[in-house]
């Protein structure tokens, strides 16, 4: 749920609702291998995770003004790493779109047409590195993902543990993973904002509620340094395995792409035409 990878979702979150049991052994006394493997537990178990091909999240972001800037979008997710994200702001849509190699944004023209713009190398490269539907912790030796632990740290009054995750790419993460729950708490990474480039963006996680099985935070924020405005992303809706074309992540302007179903907020609308327009 990383979305994770999309610069809209991002998180400064409390604990996990759900409360476990004390671990029988003090943090300290844990290794990588269990703590990743409770974890896993934690969340629904590794066999459920991999029956999931694709994920839906509907609901709205929040910024520091709150409710009264709530914008509704839609997140579609397919395995490994292609997503489709929209969201509605002021009655303008706005659209990043990654097929698993490139990635492009569309955003509201001056001709009133859809404006097309590339990823940039840095969104790229982040789109490439995530696995969009569990993360990098499930199944992470298959993954080719390194994992480490840091040491115990606290996360809002409460013990979490610190890894240190290293992708296949070379890329890092920090994962702070509570020392009752076993869930994702905190997870940085960097920012793809040419604006803060190379600071790191800090995703906390909270509200955590089992989804067929499945242990999903609701509540996701973000904030890129300390004093900076909040983004809360508030889902109001997960589907699991729903039917996704393959049209839905090609890139814009493409035939098929001209006349996509597209949602935003649990509602059916149809993408703007491209006819006509040269393919970016």
């Amino acid at each position: 749920m990383r979305w994770i990878a999309l610069g809209a979702i991002t998180a400064c979150v409390s604990a996990a609702a759900a409360t476990l049991s004390t671990p029988p052994n003090p943090p300290s006394q844990l290794g990588v291998a269990e703590i990743v493997a409770r974890n896993v537990s934690a969340r629904g178990g590794q066999e459920a995770w991999r029956r999931i091909e694709t994920m839906v999240w509907s609901g709205h972001v929040a910024g520091a003004r709150g409710s009264a800037s709530a914008m509704p979008f839609a997140l579609e997710l397919r395995r490994p790493n292609k997503t489709r994200f929209e969201i509605t702001a002021i009655d303008q849509r706005f659209t990043r779109i990654f097929d698993g190699v490139q990635g492009w944004r569309l955003r509201p023209g001056r001709s009133g047409g859809p404006e097309v713009k590339p990823f940039s190398q840095e969104e790229a490269n982040y789109a490439r590195d995530e696995f969009v539907i569990d993360g990098p912790l499930i199944d992470y030796q298959a993954k080719g993902v390194a994992v480490t632990l840091a040491g115990v740290d606290e996360i809002e009054g409460r013990k979490a543990y610190l890894l240190n995750v290293r992708l296949p790419s070379g890329a890092e993460r920090r994962v702070w993973i509570d020392a009752q729950t076993f869930l994702e708490v905190r997870v940085d990474r960097p920012s793809t904002s040419p604006l803060i480039k190379g600071s790191a963006v800090s995703v906390f996680y909270r509200n955590y509620q089992s989804i067929e099985g499945l242990q999903i935070p609701l509540t996701i924020e973000s904030r890129s340094a300390p004093g900076a405005p909040i983004e809360r992303v508030v889902i109001d809706k997960v589907s699991l395995n729903p039917t996704l074309p393959d049209f839905a992540f090609a890139k814009p302007g493409t035939p098929r792409q001209r006349h996509a179903i597209v949602r935003v907020g649990g509602e059916s609308q149809q993408q703007p035409s491209m006819a006509g327009r040269p393919s970016p």
